[in-house]
Order: structure tokens, then sequence, then C-alpha cells
């Protein structure tokens, strides 16, 4: 056998097993072999065809625990193969410089198929730190998944939305506090996906706070403090956290009650149950940015930026890196808040639409330490399980945005109960799109009625609220 063969049937083992040693005469082994190869397969295609939620259960420890074991079991014993194939193979018959060639590439081919299992060992195992380092909120007193039982049909037990309070924060090394300049409210229908992303300005005055609780005793006619000694203000919306967790007096010295005290006054100002939050750092943001590439935007307008406006983001449609996106997203400079949360949106929107399964995988440790330093929230781990494919319905569903800004409303003297109005409706009618959906999938009514267009309120003679698509308005002037 030439040096050529024996490599040959090498390659061959290392995609099925007991090629070579049957090569070689050892009927035993490489039967042996090829059915536990064979058999591996079939047991994981059965695992990924019978298990429901596959994706979600991949959030678990358990399952990801047995994978990080597995791929590495894998590995030494695909080496173990490798070389025991070359033995059989007996090279030693081979004239020196064909020993030589073969032993080299053999050893090379050895190490070569052990890579790809570590790549998916070193993955998984920074996916599962990065999830637990993350998602550390307090777990429900019944877990939607217990250990070892089958996830319930309904996993939100007959609720139609779920509400993710989603914070843009400022928080720095050289500042104090964390002061929410973005905050949205992603209403989403559990069935198909459809989301409202709901935006309030960061400068929303008077804001009232739920009765009964501790700040509205505080602040019974909405949240007002003297104004500061430059004349800015210290009580605005996007002031309540900071403000919370810097009077821990007010919750009987309960400390770092921010994050609780924003879901209740937002879910209250809006007229929703807030489930739970994520604040984004945004300049963590930015790294999470530059980990996926760039983004993607038509910049419709020169955006300055810098304290003494020394920053450029030029117009034109160009991939940007994650420093000038946040400067895009952020800058206020010759512009005001509602601009800048537009350009929010259409950041957001690019990110949603450009951060493609194959871009994660390419970049998954980059993206995994990115995600790690900017994201702070209190889901519970456990409820991944049921978020995931949820996400991914949102991906491909209808996104609508809701924007709280003047001629809206007024910042100063906002209409509260035209807020919680609008908010009602705009649910409503991405509720009834999806209903909308639903039936026209099924044969017509004997009546001769039909029903709604997707996207229209069910209401007659009522005009929808003012909402728009996720990028709608991006890259106009």
């Amino acid at each position: 056998m030439s040096a050529a063969a024996v490599l040959g049937w090498l390659a061959l083992s290392a995609l099925a097993p007991g090629a070579a040693h049957l090569r070689a005469g050892r009927r035993r082994t490489g039967l042996i072999l090829l059915s536990c190869y064979v058999a591996g397969l079939f047991a994981l295609l059965a695992v990924a065809l019978t298990t429901d939620n596959l994706l979600g259960s991949l959030t678990q420890d358990s399952w990801l625990t047995a994978i990080v074991v597995g791929a590495v079991s894998l590995g030494v014993a695909w080496f173990v193969v490798i070389v025991h194939s070359f033995v059989v193979l007996r090279p030693g018959r081979l004239p020196q410089s064909g020993q030589i060639l073969a032993g080299t590439l053999a050893g090379l081919l050895a190490v070569v198929v052990v890579v790809p299992f570590g790549v998916v060992a070193n993955n998984v195992w920074t996916y599962q730190k990065t999830l637990g380092d993350i998602f550390t909120g307090p777990e429900p007193v019944e877990s939607p998944v217990q250990a070892g039982q089958k996830p319930p049909e309904d996993p939100w037990t007959g609720r139609e939305r779920v509400n993710l309070l989603l914070l843009g924060g400022d928080a720095d090394d050289n500042r104090t506090g964390v002061r929410t300049d973005s905050m949205n409210v992603a209403s989403i229908d559990v069935k198909s996906g459809n989301t409202v992303l709901v935006s309030l300005p960061r400068n929303l005055e008077n804001v009232r706070f739920r009765p009964g609780t501790p700040m509205a005793q505080r602040f019974p006619g909405g949240f007002r403090l003297p104004a500061d000694p430059g004349g800015g203000r210290s009580d605005l919306l996007n002031s309540v956290w900071e403000y919370a967790d810097a009077h821990p007096e007010i919750f009987g010295g309960r400390r770092h009650q921010g994050p609780q005290v924003l879901m209740e006054t937002i879910g209250y100002t809006l007229g929703l149950e807030i489930d739970w939050y994520a604040l984004v750092n945004m300049w963590g943001f930015a790294r999470l940015i530059d980990a996926i590439g760039g983004i993607t935007i038509t910049v419709e307008q020169d955006v300055v930026f810098g304290k003494y406006n020394e920053g450029l983001v030029k117009a034109g449609t160009r991939k940007l890196k994650g420093a000038d996106a946040m400067w895009y997203a952020r800058s206020r400079t010759f512009s005001d808040d509602y601009t800048r949360m537009r350009r929010q949106r259409c950041v957001l929107g690019a990110l949603l639409g450009q951060a493609d399964p194959a871009t994660v995988l390419a970049r998954f440790n980059r993206i995994a330490l990115a995600a790690k330093e900017l994201i702070r929230t209190d889901i519970p781990r456990s409820m991944l399980t049921n978020l995931v494919p949820l996400a991914l319905k949102v991906k491909n569903a209808k996104v609508t945005s809701l924007q709280f800004v003047p001629p809206l409303i007024s910042t100063g003297y906002p209409d509260w109960d035209k807020i919680r109005e609008l908010t009602a409706k705009a649910v409503r009618d991405s509720t009834a799109a999806t209903s909308a959906v639903a039936a026209s999938a099924t044969p017509s009514a004997s009546d001769g009625t039909s029903s709604p267009k997707p996207g229209k309120s069910a209401e007659p003679g009522k005009s929808g609220p003012p909402t728009k698509g996720l990028t709608e308005g991006c890259g106009a002037g």
C-alpha cells in the first residue's frame, strides 16, 4: 500500500470511523466502529426531531453541560480512532520517505479532526457562562420547566402578550447612577410574535406613580423636584431609576429599587403590566455592533456629535462601526430628543434585521463577551426556555412602533389618559392582526361576514393609533 493510499483511508476514516479497519482486514472492529457511528447519527437526528422546543431547551444547564462533555469525549475518541487507524494500516511497510510523509500528515489529520469538537465545546461553554452571568433574576415560585418534566403545552398560562421593558442607560465610570435615556416597551403577541414597540421620551415631566407605592406617597402630585443649580431638571422620566436608587429611605431602607420602580411607573403610565426589564449600556451596545461587524444604515443628513462638535457621521448609506452607530443614535447636537428617538429605532431595526444566524455563529465569542458587558436584566434563567422561541417569532413577525412625542403628546403636560388609550389601541390592533391572519386561513363563515384585515381595528368608526413599522422613516430626511 502506498503512502497516498494510507492517507486516503485515513481521510475516509475521519468521515466514517472503521473504514481503515475494514481495509486492514479487521472486520469486527471496523463494523463495531461504523455501527456506533451510524447509531450516534440516528440518535442525534431522533433528539432533534422529537424534542419539543429544541432551541429553548438549549438554554438549560443540563443540556449545555451534556453537549460540552459529549463534544470533548467525541473529540478524544475521534483522535484515538485516527491514530489507531494509522497503526492498523501498517505504515512501517512503506519506504522511509513514505513513512515520514504519511506519519506527518496523519498527525496533522488527527489534530484537525479534534478542532471542530473543541470549537463546539468552547462556544457552548462560553454560551453557558454568559447566560449564567446575564440572567440572574429570581426564579418564579413555580418554574415553567421543572427538572425532568415535559414543558407545559401553554407556557404562558393563557396570556395573550408578554411585555418587556427595554432600556438604554448611560452608566459610565465617571458618572454616578443610571439614567435611562432610551425607554421602550415591547408588547409581544405570544402566538404570532407580532410586536408593538412603545417609546416614551426621556424628558417626560410630572410622571405619575402607581397609587399605593412609596414613590406615589412621596410625590402624590407627580414627580417634581426643585430645578438644578444650572437650570436643568432631575425629575424627568429618565431620572426615576437613579432617584429611587439614591433614596433607599423611601423604601424602608431597601436598596437598588430603581429597576422595580421604573417598571411599575412605565407600566402604570401605559396601562400595561410589565413582566421584566432589560437594561442595555449604550456603549456596551456599541461593542455588540462591532462584534457583528457593524450595521448598514442610511444616514439621512450629517449627524454632529462631541463636546466641541468635533465628531461627524456623514450622510449616506454606509456600514457604521459601533461608536459611529451609537453617536448616530444618541446625538442631540443641532437636533432634539424626538429625532434621536427615531434614529434609535432605526438602529434597533438595523440590528434586528442584520444579525443573521450565520453572522452570530461566525462571531460567537465576541458577541457573547459584548452581551455580557452590556446587558442587565431581571429575566429568570428558566424563562429563556420559552423566550427563545418567542424571540424567533418576533424576528419574522410584524413589528410596529408607537412613539409618544410632540405633537402627539406634550412632554411638559402629558395627557395620561390619551397615552393609555393609544397604547391599548395599538396592542388591540396588533392582536387583531394575529386573529385576522388566523381567520383568513380558515373557510369563510356561512353568513358571509368577513374578518378584519391584518393591522386594522375591528372596531368600526375608530381610527388606529399613529403606529408605524419599526424601520419606517429610517433614511428619510
